[in-house]
């Protein structure tokens, strides 16, 4: 019993610190590859002391890491699968029972960039890694 308790408050922390729709962009972003503080600000839409913000919260939480390039700052996530969990949550947006037509529009668009983000990624890596 001890050990449900303890996972189940990690969980809440968890969720807690994910529980900001822009955190949950920057996730999603962050699991296509890394990327600097700019390049999110451009994604989200935000001034760069938001996405400072955002990013020292999921830091905190050991969400994401940061690698030091000279002055240039860039992020990525810890466990790149927590993007992936995260766009497998939409399969429950799109079907529960109040899910209006546009709003399972948007979902399918969302996921469809967020994969296609994800893949061109990978690909590219694979095309690093031959050379």
């Amino acid at each position: 019993m001890p050990e449900r308790a303890l996972v189940s408050k990690e969980l809440a922390t968890l969720f807690g610190v994910m529980s900001h729709p822009l955190r949950i962009r920057i996730i999603e972003e962050l699991g296509s590859g890394e990327r600097d503080v700019q390049t999110l600000q451009g994604l989200l839409g935000i001034n760069q002391s938001g996405v400072s913000q955002h990013l020292s919260t999921l830091r905190a939480h050991r969400i994401v890491e940061e690698r030091r390039e000279g002055r240039h700052v860039f992020y990525h996530l810890r466990q790149p699968q927590l993007a992936t969990w995260l766009l497998g949550g939409t399969e429950y947006l799109v079907t529960s029972p109040s899910a209006y037509e546009e709003f399972r529009v948007a979902v399918e668009r969302a996921r469809m960039l967020w994969e296609d983000n994800s893949q061109s990624v990978a690909v590219l890596k694979g095309a690093d890694s031959e050379r």
